[in-house]
């Protein structure tokens, strides 16, 4: 199970800023879990974000953290299909390592799906929908 529980969100004329709670627990067991934040600020044309996640197991734990920058190729009305050109470094506590990769991102009303892979992480991708 996963929450994902906007703490803060700030719209400015020009902008919007927003800044998450997330936490879960595995099905394998309440020793399981992990907790973190996120956030991220944007215009139509920019995005800029970050996370920090801790995650605990049985066996193992570890932190993960990145950093997002992106540009919108074109600016669409409310209701259309919008897209993100994104970069995004992430650090791996486990193997010490920053990887940087390129990540598509797509929204459209309440759905929103992330794309990305690299040779050291694979794929990365999230999807999310609002209820």
């Amino acid at each position: 199970m996963r929450l994902t529980y906007l703490l803060n969100r700030k719209n400015t004329q020009h902008s919007q800023r927003n800044l998450y709670l997330q936490s879960g627990i595995s099905s394998d067991g309440v020793d399981h879990y992990f907790y973190g934040v996120h956030g991220d600020w944007e215009t139509r044309r920019l995005f800029s974000g970050f996370g920090y996640k801790e995650t605990q197991t049985a066996s193992l734990d570890y932190a993960e953290k990145y950093l997002q920058l992106g540009v919108a190729p074109y600016i669409g009305e409310y209701g259309d299909l919008h897209t993100w050109l994104m970069v995004k470094a992430k650090h791996d506590e486990l193997t010490n390592e920053w990887n940087t990769y390129p990540v598509l991102k797509l929204f459209k009303g309440n759905a929103l799906m992330e794309i990305g892979y690299t040779d050291a992480s694979e794929w990365d991708i999230h999807f999310m929908y609002r209820f």
